[in-house]
C-alpha cells in the first residue's frame, strides 16, 4: 500500500470524520479474512488509538473479517473492563487478549553483540534476543495493525512503531536489555530524537526478523489540552517512513522549551492513568531536562498505590530503590544480586527514576504510605496537604505565581510531552 499521511490544518486537530476516512482508505483493495490489532493499553489513552481501534474493529467485522485484539501491554497490568470501555468504546471486553511477556513469546533470533557495541559507542557488550508474541508470527493473519502515538520517550527517544511490537508484545530479554541499553547510553542524549541506539535495535529487528510480516503502522501525533485529545497528524504505512514523518511533527507539537531551568515544578498524575511509580515517573523523565540544579520536583500522585506494575518488579524497586545511576549499576554488577540481573528493565527504570542528586523529588500520595515512598529514596508528602497549596484544578499549564509570590511550573500530564531548558539545550 502507499503511505497515507493526514495532517491537521487547524490547531484543534483532525476531525473524527477525517480520521475515519484515512483508516477506511488504508483497508481499500485488501482481501482480508483474519486481522490482528495491537493497540496500546490504557497508559496511552491520549494517543487516540482507542477510537482508531474501534473504527477498524467495526469496519472489519462488518466486512465479515475475524478480528483479534491484543493490547501491547509490555510489562503493564492487563487492561481492565472499565479501562477498555473508556478507551475502546463498545468493543466487547471479551474480545481483548492479554499479552503474557514472560510465557507467550517466540524467539526470532538475536541482534549480535558487535552491532550493539557499534550503536552504543562501546557501552554494551551482550547480544539481545528478539522475541515477540507468537500471534505476530501466525501466518493465518492477513494483516497486523499496530496503532499508537509517537511522542518523546525516555527509553527510545521517540515512542512507537517497532517498539509497539518488540516491547509492547515482546519478551523479557528485549524488554529488559533495550531499557538497560537506554539507561547506560543516557536518556538525556536520546529523548526527543530519532535514530537513537535503542531505536536502531528495533529497526534492526524489523529489517531482519519481521520484514515478511504484513504489519501496518497507524501512528498519531496528539496533544490533550484540558484532557481533550487533539490529533494533529495520522501517519499510516507499512515501512519506516510513517515513523520518520510522525517524529518530525511530534518534535514540533510535544517538546516544550523553557527559557531557564525550573526551580520548582509541580506535576499532576491523573489517578485514572497513573497507579504506580513505574508509570508515574514520567513526571521525572519528561521534566528532568528542564529542571534547574538544586530544584524541586513535586509529583501530585493521588492514584499511586504501588511501585511496579508487576509484583516481581514491585519487590525489586522496594528492595533497591531509586538511588541513582551509579548505585543501581553497582547493585546490578554485584554477582549476589541475581534477581536484579534477571530484570534489567527494572534496573533501568530505577536509573531513569532518579535525579542523581541534581534536584529533589517529592511524591505527594494518599493511597500508599509516606514511609513506603521514603523507603525507595524519594521525599514523601501528604497529597491532601500539597494539593491544598498546589491545587491542580486551579493551576494553569506552565508558569504560575502563587499568592505568596512563589513561582512554580505546572505540568498537568507528563505523558504528553518533553520539557527542555533552552539554555542547556543550546549548550549541548
Amino acid at each position: 500500500m502507499n503511505d497515507i499521511f493526514t495532517i491537521a490544518t487547524a490547531e484543534t486537530g483532525l476531525t473524527e470524520a477525517e480520521i475515519r476516512a484515512a483508516l477506511l482508505k488504508s483497508l481499500e483493495g485488501r482481501s482480508l479474512k483474519k486481522v490482528l490489532i495491537l493497540p496500546p493499553d490504557f497508559t496511552r489513552f491520549h494517543s487516540n488509538a482507542g477510537f482508531i481501534t474501534n473504527v477498524y474493529y467495526h469496519a472489519l467485522k462488518d466486512a465479515g473479517v475475524q478480528v483479534d485484539l491484543m493490547p501491547a501491554l509490555g510489562t503493564h497490568d492487563p487492561v481492565s473492563r472499565e479501562q477498555a470501555a473508556a478507551m475502546f468504546g463498545d468493543i466487547p471486553y471479551e474480545e481483548f487478549i492479554a499479552h503474557d511477556w514472560r510465557n507467550d513469546v517466540v524467539k526470532l533470533g538475536e541482534i549480535p553483540r558487535e552491532y550493539l557495541e557499534e550503536v552504543t559507542e562501546g557501552l554494551w557488550h551482550e547480544p539481545l534476543s528478539v522475541e515477540v508474541n507468537r500471534r505476530v508470527m501466525d501466518e493465518s493473519y492477513d494483516l497486523i495493525i499496530s496503532p499508537g502515538q509517537v511522542v518523546p520517550h525516555e527509553v527510545i527517544g521517540m515512542s512507537n512503531h517497532a517498539k509497539n511490537l518488540f516491547v509492547g508484545v515482546g519478551g523479557s530479554d528485549m524488554i529488559n536489555k533495550s531499557h538497560m541499553v537506554g539507561a547506560v547510553y543516557g536518556m538525556e542524549r536520546m529523548m526527543g530524537k530519532d535514530h537513537t541506539p535503542v531505536r536502531k535495535l528495533f529497526d534492526y529487528g524489523m529489517e531482519h526478523f519481521l520484514n515478511k510480516r504484513p504489519i501496518m503502522f497507524v501512528l498519531t501525533v496528539t496533544t490533550a489540552p484540558g484532557g481533550k485529545i487533539r490529533t494533529h497528524g495520522l501517519f499510516i504505512g507499512e515501512g519506516r517512513n510513517c515513523l520518520t514523518e510522525a517524529v518530525k511533527l511530534s518534535q514540533q507539537k510535544n517538546i516544550d522549551f523553557v527559557e531557564h531551568g525550573i526551580k520548582k515544578c509541580v506535576v499532576y498524575l491523573d489517578p485514572g492513568e497513573f497507579k504506580s511509580t513505574w508509570l508515574g515517573n514520567k513526571a521525572v523523565y519528561r521534566t528532568r531536562m528542564a529542571m534547574a540544579d538544586g530544584g524541586e520536583l513535586i509529583i501530585l500522585a493521588p492514584g499511586v498505590t504501588k511501585f511496579g506494575e508487576d509484583e516481581q518488579v514491585d519487590r525489586l524497586i522496594r528492595k533497591y530503590g531509586y538511588r541513582g545511576r551509579l548505585n543501581t549499576l553497582e547493585a546490578l554488577n554485584n554477582p549476589a544480586n541475581t534477581d536484579l540481573k534477571a530484570n534489567m528493565g527494572a534496573a533501568a527504570h530505577m536509573v531513569h527514576g532518579s535525579s542523581d542528586g541534581r534536584f529533589s523529588i517529592t511524591y505527594a500520595v494518599k493511597n500508599i504510605t509516606q514511609e513506603e515512598i521514603a523507603g525507595v529514596g524519594y521525599n514523601a508528602a501528604s497529597y491532601d496537604e500539597m494539593a491544598a497549596r498546589y491545587d491542580p484544578k486551579k493551576l494553569a499549564y506552565g508558569y504560575n505565581t502563587m499568592p505568596d509570590g512563589e513561582e512554580i511550573y505546572f505540568v498537568p500530564n507528563p505523558a504528553l510531552g518533553l520539557w527542555i531548558n533552552r539554555e542547556k539545550f543550546a549548550e549541548g
